[in-house]
């Protein structure tokens, strides 16, 4: 029987990213994966080809409303759809094969199959043929990640009323889109598609699209969506979707509680996650799960068994690819004696839409839910010199900082590039910034990042100089 220092289950972010590290720390590591490439959900059916198919509307988009204003002259353009979901799956092929690159040149060991506890030390690995080969580990970190759910009511066919992962692969333009839950995925592959055609059609519970995310990113966020020809249905509860040919029939009632119809070719059901356990013969190891079925976790990640961890999509905490990388880190080095940390509170988010959100930290409400004193300052993209080069006003900046020590607390963005101009503000709270401290630094001009300095400027004593 083979014997590893530590073996992953899973091989997403987290998963791949823990293997490398606890390589890197001199560690004998096995990496376990049911399927034939490696990068999970995130590089397979998630963040990567949905950024691709994000940037290749976005371009089509450009070509059809930008262009001409930039004295740019296309003539006719058409979608290509089929060579979109071509090149997106070349980006996705080439990637996960970078993963694949890294495992051998880290001396991780793959060992493909569906992988079950016989018991804390031991893994059974199941490949598709059904055979059966039994390890034996010092440690197991379970980075298995999570599944989309679907509501009461709906039947996810797979064909028309679908998930994220069959959004990506769809052989037709849809006519109607209706997208059943208005959060990062629904609003990211609903944009997609609007760009190149569709009408979409947003159905959300919550009084607010984004609704995780402070509250004026929503409200920003939901104009921009309406300009791109989104209908924005919020406070609405769905109560069935069904599939009759080649129309999909939503129907939900309204804030007033009356019932509603939406009628499409098309439903994409995207109200979130949930973790994957199944097959993990968890009680066979003892692991315990809470109410949600999350693997119960300590501060350093270890369940109830002292040699197996849990990372990622799989225990509390926000589902996010780089949320599960930092996890894998910190296992692999808590293991190793150090002492790693992380600081939940400063994981960004980001929503890639056009313009993109970001944020990171508390947002209005909650510190207000707290009884938190604040100070806000804005700045909006409109009075950029950057933006207004590129045609991308609309947007803001919004900092949030202690009404005492002025400490920023959080920082909330929308606008061109927001998902890479976020680094500054998680790097400025990491270090306990004052809104001040970037206040007197040197951002370069012309730049989309002058708009953070200047929110900052905002924030300690309405002193913004250009708006």
């Amino acid at each position: 029987m083979e014997k590893y220092d530590i073996t992953i289950i899973g091989s997403g972010p987290g998963g791949y990213v823990a293997a490398i590290r606890c390589a890197q720390l001199g560690m004998k590591v096995a990496l376990i994966e049911k399927y034939n490439t490696l990068g999970g959900t995130c590089l397979n059916v998630g963040c990567i080809p949905s950024k691709a198919l994000l940037d290749s509307s976005e371009h089509y988009h450009n070509a059809t409303h930008t262009f001409k204003e930039h004295g740019i002259e296309t003539g006719t353009v058409k979608v290509n759809l089929a060579q979109m979901i071509k090149r997106k799956n070349e980006v996705v092929k080439q990637t996960c094969d970078g993963i694949s690159f890294l495992m051998k040149k880290n001396k991780v060991e793959v060992l493909t199959g569906t992988g079950s506890f016989v018991s804390p030390t031991q893994i059974k690995i199941t490949d598709a043929a059904g055979n059966e080969t039994i390890i034996e580990t010092s440690k197991t970190i379970i980075a298995t990640g999570s599944k989309p759910v679907s509501l009461p009511g709906i039947d996810i066919d797979k064909k028309r009323i679908i998930t994220s992962t069959e959004a990506l692969n769809l052989a037709e333009i849809p006519k109607h889109l209706i997208v059943i839950g208005g959060g990062v995925i629904g609003l990211e592959l609903g944009s997609v598609y609007a760009r190149i055609g569709s009408q979409v059609s947003v159905i959300e519970y919550a009084d607010s699209i984004i609704p995780t995310m402070d509250r004026t990113m929503g409200k920003d966020l939901g104009r921009v969506l309406k300009k791109l020809g989104f209908s924005i249905n919020t406070g609405h509860k769905v109560q069935s979707a069904v599939a009759k040919g080649k129309e999909v029939i939503v129907k939900a009632t309204d804030p007033q509680g009356k019932e509603v119809e939406f009628k499409g070719d098309y439903c994409l059901v995207s109200v979130g996650r949930k973790p994957y356990t199944e097959g993990l013969a968890l009680d066979k190891a003892g692991v315990k799960t809470d109410e949600r079925g999350r693997v119960e976790v300590n501060e350093h990640l270890q369940t109830n068994v002292p040699s197996i961890y849990a990372i990622g999509d799989v225990v509390k905490g926000a589902m996010l690819a780089h949320k599960a990388e930092e996890e894998g880190v910190l296992v692999a080095e808590y293991i190793s004696g150090q002492k790693p940390h992380i600081n939940y509170l400063l994981i960004p988010g980001v929503v890639y839409t056009w313009p993109e959100v970001a944020s990171v930290g508390y947002t209005e409400e909650e510190l207000k839910a707290k009884n938190i004193a604040y100070k806000m300052g804005a700045f909006p993209f409109r009075a950029s010199g950057r933006a207004r080069a590129s045609m991308d006003l609309d947007g803001q900046i919004k900092v949030l900082a202690d009404a005492t020590t002025d400490e920023i607390l959080g920082v909330h963005m929308i606008g061109p590039r927001a998902a890479d101009m976020i680094a500054e503000a998680v790097v400025a709270m990491e270090f306990r910034a004052s809104a001040e401290d970037i206040s007197r630094m040197s951002h370069a001009h012309p730049t989309y990042t002058e708009a953070f300095k200047e929110a900052c400027l905002a924030a300690t004593g309405n002193r913004a100089l250009h708006v």
